[in-house]
């Protein structure tokens, strides 16, 4: 049941955009089709996307006050109702934005699979309308043969975007202002932010170096579009907090 869904409405959705994407792009470039497709389903997942980014950037700027309601002694029902109010005046959720991202995490599988499967796809997935042409060229732009592995050039591409990806990630806040000392909470925070930024970059290049290239473009086109979100999100939310 769960995998008829899974094929019914994500992954051969998926796979006939890219087949009619490959239909239509000049020579049936299939690096380019790849592009529009992530892009595609990137801007679909934007208004879900651009709230998770922005519920961080909030949790984020409260840290401050929930540390102070957190040590003020106050019992734990009175607690958790300065916490409450302190989410409903900034119109916040702690819990929105995992669920934003447990959301979208199924597309994004869905949509790395096509890549994955683009060779060895079941032909009666695509839909009757569809046409798919004879002659598909896996050179993108004539200069990268997408369907080989052990493409360095993109493998690059793929761990510096996602260096650059994790440096505009919304940093989290402190939640203790108390000199020299701190918390576990900080500590691990600080710990995987530290982890994302240098060490994750060569998991992806190394990843993206041992698959197919069209995985690669795929990774490099996401990470490119979430690094001018982040970047757009942390410019609304710098503009909200001076109109303020």
């Amino acid at each position: 049941m769960l995998s008829h869904f899974w094929t019914l409405f994500l992954y051969q959705p998926l796979l006939n955009i890219l087949a009619f994407l490959v239909s239509v792009v000049p020579g049936a470039d299939l690096g380019v089709a790849v592009i529009l497709l992530t892009l595609f389903v990137k801007v679909v997942l934007f208004p879900l996307s651009q709230r998770s980014i922005e519920s961080q950037a909030k949790m984020n700027l409260l840290a401050p006050e929930l540390k102070k309601i957190k040590d003020s002694g106050a019992s734990k029902e009175e607690q958790a109702k300065q916490t409450f109010e302190l989410y409903k005046k900034y119109k916040t959720n702690p819990f929105s934005g995992c669920l934003l991202v447990l959301i979208q995490i199924p597309i994004i599988f869905a949509l790395y699979f096509v890549f994955y499967h683009w060779k060895t796809f079941d032909i009666n997935l695509i839909y009757s309308f569809i046409h798919i042409p004879p002659n598909v060229s896996n050179n993108f732009l004539g200069l990268i043969d997408i369907s080989k592995t052990h493409i360095w050039f993109l493998a690059i591409l793929a761990g510096a975007s996602q260096f650059f990806q994790a440096y505009y990630m919304p940093k989290p806040a402190a939640t203790t202002a108390t000199p020299g000392k701190e918390s576990f909470q900080d500590s691990f925070s600080r710990s995987m932010q530290t982890q994302m930024k240098y060490v994750f970059p060569f998991v992806v290049a190394f990843i993206a170096y041992s698959v197919s290239g069209a995985i690669a473009l795929y990774w490099v086109t996401s990470n490119v579009f979430a690094i001018g979100q982040q970047i757009y999100a942390k410019k609304k939310n710098n503009m909200v907090q001076v109109t303020k």
